[in-house]
This record gives structure tokens, C-alpha cells and sequence, in this order.
């Protein structure tokens, strides 16, 4: 633990990077995990965020997102959000780039969040375009129904990246930017699968920056680590105490 503090103390430009793992412990299910969406025997995770999918039958992703997504105000920030926040405004963690569409780090204060996958507080009209917010979609979802546009009766998507779709350019540039400028990468919570997002942390090792990985599982970059950990609650521990 006093290696990861003291990589930390001597960064000059510090970033994080997060995934589905860390929100594990506000009570939300990450996804490849052994708990996780793609271990569930009652959802086909797969099916969830196919784009394809969802056009034919948009009441599979809404009726199955709901724990995760439309039931966040349930859910809260926890250490690693909170940890996170404080450290960008004491200056210390220069950027945050997330895989997560939970809109946790938000609430947490975080303010310069890249967030490769979109967000769920913003919907839009697949039809005619028209805007949504997450709280005018999550009242028609957590009352069992299928958001419809009130302009034209279109489909309503959240805009979060599924399955099919390309990510946002401008995300990703920004996302790349920052991961390049990093001298020290913190990797959280990721199993680092779901490409182009995972390679990210590649461009702090093209910069001869370091990664250090706290992930419960293996991930394709453990060996390309400084340092590996996997109790993630008990690493930000140690943070908070340290800074």
C-alpha cells in the first residue's frame, strides 16, 4: 500500500480510469464479474445493449436496466467516488475517464469526467430528435412502461454507446489525450474486454507513464502493471488516510 501512495504523491499528472467494478459496492452489478450481468442465468446481457435489439423490442433493455440504471437515485457514491472527487479538488487527480454510465462520479462532485460509454442522463428521440432527461425517462420506467417520444411517438434511447453504435470521437479524443499526458495511471474497476475503451490505458504506457490496476479479476494489462491489487474498498482506504 505505500508504494501505491507514494507513486501517487510523486506523480506530476495523475488520471484514473474506471469501470463497472467500482460501483459494485454502491449496490450496483458490474457485468463480467461473478456476480455480474454476464453470470446472470435471467438476463442476456448481450441483449441488453445490442442496438439491434433494442429496435425490435425496446421494453427488454428498459425492463431489465432498471436496477442499474433508472433505480439510481437508490444508489449513492461510495469511498471510491467520493475519494475520487476529493482528489481532483485538492488538485492531485488531474482527469477521470470512465467506462460507467451511472452518473456516480457526478454525484460524487467529480467535474472533469470523460465518459467513453455516454451517460444515462441524457435520452433522445431515435425519430425526430427531440431531448429527454434521465428523470423524465426513469418516472415512465420504474412505472413498467417503454418511454415513447411525446412529439411523435418514436422510440426513446438513453445516450449511452451500445453494442452497433460507434463510439463519441470527441470523447475518445479527449479520453486519449488525457491517458497520454499521464505519468501515472490508476485503472479501477475494469476488466479492461470491451474494446476501443480498454486500450485507453495503452497510451499512459506509450508516454512511459505507469498503470497501476486494482480489479478483483485478471486483465490483459496486469503484466504491463506497476502494481496490481484486488480489494479495491481497502486500497481507497489507505487514499483516504494519506492525502
Amino acid at each position: 500500500m505505500r508504494e501505491l501512495i507514494d507513486l501517487i504523491k510523486e506523480s506530476k499528472y495523475f488520471v484514473a480510469f474506471t469501470g463497472a467494478g467500482i460501483s459494485t459496492l454502491s449496490g450496483i452489478k458490474d457485468f463480467r464479474g461473478k456476480n455480474g450481468l454476464y453470470n446472470s442465468k435471467d438476463i442476456d446481457a448481450d441483449k441488453i445493449f445490442s442496438l439491434s435489439y433494442f429496435m425490435k423490442d425496446p421494453s427488454y433493455f428498459y425492463t431489465n436496466s432498471k436496477n442499474f440504471i433508472y433505480d439510481i437515485d437508490s444508489k449513492g457514491p461510495n469511498i471510491i467516488h467520493k475519494e475520487l472527487a476529493r482528489l481532483e479538488k485538492k488538485g492531485i487527480l488531474k482527469a477521470l475517464i470512465t467506462q460507467n454510465i451511472d452518473m456516480l462520479h457526478e454525484k460524487a462532485g467529480s467535474e472533469n469526467v470523460i465518459e467513453v460509454h455516454g451517460s444515462a442522463s441524457s435520452h433522445k428521440c431515435l425519430s425526430c430528435g427531440k431531448k429527454y432527461g434521465f428523470d423524465e425517462v426513469s418516472v415512465i420506467v420504474n412505472d413498467d412502461k417503454v418511454p415513447r417520444c411525446e412529439n411523435c411517438g418514436g422510440i426513446i434511447k438513453p445516450e449511452i454507446i451500445f453494442f452497433e453504435e460507434p463510439l463519441n470521437a470527441t470523447s475518445i479524443e479527449m479520453a486519449v489525450h488525457e491517458a497520454s499526458r499521464a505519468d501515472l495511471m490508476l485503472v479501477l474497476g475494469s476488466s479492461l474486454q470491451v474494446q476501443p475503451a480498454a486500450s485507453i490505458p495503452l497510451h499512459t504506457l506509450d508516454n512511459r507513464g505507469k498503470l497501476i490496476i486494482i480489479n478483483d479479476m485478471e486483465t490483459p494489462l496486469d503484466r504491463y502493471a506497476e502494481l496490481k491489487y484486488e480489494n479495491l474498498e481497502k486500497c481507497f482506504s489507505g487514499i483516504a488516510s494519506a492525502f
